[in-house]
């Protein structure tokens, strides 16, 4: 049986590119810092795990990086198509008959919740992990799926996970323990994770 795949939403780490309203209260480097070690903690031990296939999806499209320091050397990338979120996520997940979607904003996410959506995914056509703020943390599919799976969603505001699973009235959804993603500077104080701004590389980067 083909494994499963896993996508990464992820932006080219540029200065004032990323994580604008986490800059807002950081500053544009520090929230780039927190964006660079974040994708990196999360990517690095995901895309090792031989349990699934990882792609990152990259925008904008043909961005110029160093993308060997923020996954493994190897990893597949796919560029993002043109369009909101729902549009680039949507075309994302096609062509995969099993997939989960993640961004890189979850402190902490890894391989064991990469592996929950999975088994989730084994008695439901749909997962979701909720985030505190009303979206969602991942998103994954089965081979059953509503022709149009974000469809009028609010996205940026409280109401996305629900205007979501309006689309999936009938279908089978199971739903992952919430986390809290990072927005801004209040949702890095709450989680207590001052390092993941500084400068310095993540433990397994350094050499």
């Amino acid at each position: 049986m083909r494994r499963p795949v896993v996508i990464i939403f992820a932006r080219a780490p540029r200065l004032g590119a990323v994580k604008r309203r986490l800059a807002a209260g950081i500053g544009a480097r520090g929230a780039l810092h927190f964006y660079r070690a974040t994708l990196a903690a999360i990517a690095w031990p995901i895309t090792r795990d031989r349990r699934w296939r990882t792609i990152l999806a990259i925008t904008p499209r043909g961005a110029r990086a160093d993308w060997t320091r923020l996954a493994p050397p190897g990893t597949l990338r796919m560029a993002q198509i043109a369009g909101d979120l729902g549009q680039r996520m949507e075309r994302a997940l096609a062509p995969f008959p099993r997939a989960i979607l993640i961004g890189s904003d979850i402190p902490g996410l890894g391989p064991a919740d990469i592996a929950a959506g999975f088994r989730a995914l084994g008695r439901a056509d749909a997962v979701f992990g909720p985030a505190l703020d009303g979206g969602y943390w991942l998103v994954g599919f089965g081979p059953q799926r509503p022709h149009k799976p974000f469809a009028r969603v609010r996205w940026s505001s409280r109401h996305a996970l629900a205007d979501t699973l309006a689309n999936f009235r009938r279908h089978r959804v199971a739903l992952l323990p919430p986390k809290r993603d990072v927005d801004s500077a209040e949702d890095l104080a709450a989680l207590r994770l001052p390092a993941l701004i500084h400068p310095a590389k993540p433990p397994f980067l350094r050499r």
